[in-house]
């Protein structure tokens, strides 16, 4: 009997990453899984990866988190399948890879789309089954670029920050009906979030960081988030020793601004 038998879990960004490591430690836990992102060969191949095996618990829903419009659709589609979504894990979006000075409005805008508007759009899409049910659980992975700011990555973090203030107000409204709000905030990751990433012309970066590339595994991150549903956290900080920054911001402010400036851009 896992923890999450008879659990509907939807995850969206599943055809990778975080998102592929969390779908199989989901299931392995007993849960139901709604699989989306934009790939369907991808979710395909995942879908069939999962133990225990894919079954009728399954759905593969591939879906553009950039179609704000179409959340209520899909939503619809899931309650129809399963009856209801008792988890709903925001992961799905995209990085950034460029100077603030090079990249237009239309690329910031197009991160925005997918990382807040999308993730929003979503959200508010499931939150009535879940207020009617007076049950739920709102997943959302933001980022330590969601706590400060870094070179290259202007708008992308400027969407995880929109995150934090939206989500943690919705945490306030939502406490009463025992719908439960956590952020996630990884650090470097072994994904390949900085090859999909944005550069100025909109285009995927196509280069993995070095820092990403030597980052702590997709799986131990999917752990550490499910361990963080199980004891019902608000909010859970995922990686190494870069995750220090986040503390040095908060107590030391003018010492943080010294050493960010220090380090390199990639």
């Amino acid at each position: 009997m896992g923890k999450l038998d008879g659990k509907v879990v939807w995850i969206t960004g599943a055809s990778s990453g975080i998102g592929e490591a969390l779908a199989r430690a989901c299931r392995a836990e007993g849960a139901s899984l709604v699989l989306s992102s934009r790939r369907s060969d991808e979710l395909e191949r995942v879908a069939s990866s999962l133990t225990p095996v894919r079954d009728d618990t399954v759905l593969v829903l591939p879906f553009d988190m950039s179609d704000t419009d179409g959340g209520l659709k899909v939503t619809d589609t899931v309650i129809r399948k399963f009856g209801r979504i008792d988890i709903l894990v925001n992961n799905a979006g995209v990085s950034q890879r460029s100077y603030v000075r090079d990249t237009p409005l239309e690329v910031d805008r197009k991160i925005m789309e997918v990382n807040f508007f999308g993730t929003v759009a979503l959200t508010k899409a499931v939150l009535p089954h879940m207020l009617d049910r007076k049950s739920g659980r709102i997943i959302v992975i933001s980022s330590i670029s969601g706590k400060f700011g870094f070179y290259l990555r202007s708008a992308y973090s400027a969407s995880k920050h929109a995150l934090h203030g939206f989500f943690e107000s919705l945490r306030m409204e939502v406490h009463k009906d025992d719908v439960k709000v956590m952020l996630v905030c990884p650090g470097k990751i072994r994904t390949n979030i900085s090859v999909n990433a944005l550069t100025s012309e909109g285009m995927a970066h196509n280069v993995m960081d070095a820092g990403q590339a030597e980052g702590i595994p997709a799986e131990v991150c999917a752990a550490r988030i499910l361990k963080g549903i199980f004891r019902d956290e608000e909010e859970v900080f995922i990686g190494g020793g870069e995750m220090k920054a986040v503390w040095i911001k908060r107590f030391f402010p003018r010492l943080f601004s010294r050493i960010i400036r220090k380090q390199k851009p990639e």
